[in-house]
């Protein structure tokens, strides 16, 4: 009984952790659990069937990544998602950006990286409902930042409803930067909250060019709204080769690909 209760409590310790280490790092590897705690490769296949039955864990080949479905991970832990993939996906997407040039910013973890990779640029019209954008963008004295208004979402501090959609209908800007909470291999953007969708498609409609960017761990997500295709994109900022469906989708549709850092 003692011996039981004792690789119950590692189990445990073990299903903890590897939960954290799923949200640091996007996706976890069975070898590497293996050798991170000592274990055999069927003890970790055998937790991570255990957290992906709780529904805490979606299984994917090699591994495991962070459940989703119809709720969102938590913002704090998409912030820290990819952290370092995001801020090149943002570098890449600025570098496409000229000074003096007007935009949208969506809400969103990694339109927050091309909100700082834009703090160099001159002369920027930036209308966002993101009022983490905001707050980065402010400390550009010459960007212009135009927030706006609807209703707060307190969990990342986007602003979404009828009163934002009004306020996006008077702007036709040179650039809309979006991201999406998921991507299928038929090229559709996807997120979680219908309203949030109805902005984005809005800012989609007000633009001449527009951009997506999402990182790798978008291809392997799932959820249930959608927001349009990437048919309707110019262009696509990642930090890895989409999957070969979704390639030759872009191919045929002009829809540009590039992955940041190569």
């Amino acid at each position: 009984m003692k011996g039981r209760r004792s690789r119950d409590m590692a189990q445990n310790f073990r299903h903890g952790e590897i939960l954290q280490l799923a949200r640091d790092r996007g996706k976890v590897v069975v070898e590497d659990l293996a050798q991170h705690f000592g274990v055999t490769l069927q003890t970790i296949r055998r937790d991570l069937s255990e957290l992906c039955d709780t529904g805490q864990l979606t299984r994917v080949y090699g591994g495991a990544i962070l459940a989703s479905g119809v709720a969102n991970i938590g913002y704090e832990d998409r912030r820290r998602l990819n952290e370092e993939e995001k801020d090149r996906i943002g570098r890449a997407c600025a570098a496409a950006i000229p000074d003096e040039a007007s935009l949208f910013l969506n809400i969103g973890t990694t339109t927050e990286a091309v909100a700082r990779a834009l703090l160099g640029h001159r002369q920027l019209m930036v209308v966002t409902n993101n009022l983490n954008v905001a707050t980065i963008l402010a400390q550009n004295p010459t960007a212009e930042v135009i927030v706006a208004g609807g209703v707060l979402r307190r969990a990342d501090a986007g602003l979404v409803g009828e009163m934002t959609l009004e306020m996006v209908r008077h702007f036709k800007v040179d650039f809309a930067v979006i991201g999406a909470s998921a991507l299928d291999e038929e090229g559709d953007l996807l997120d979680f909250d219908f309203r949030e969708v109805r902005v984005s498609q809005a800012i989609l409609g007000q633009a001449r060019r527009r951009c997506l960017v999402a990182d790798r761990s978008k291809f392997s997500r799932t959820a249930p709204v959608r927001i349009g295709s990437l048919e309707a994109v110019d262009s696509f900022f990642t930090d890895a080769p989409p999957p070969p469906a979704v390639v030759e989708r872009c191919a045929e549709w002009g829809t540009r690909i590039v992955v940041a850092g190569t």
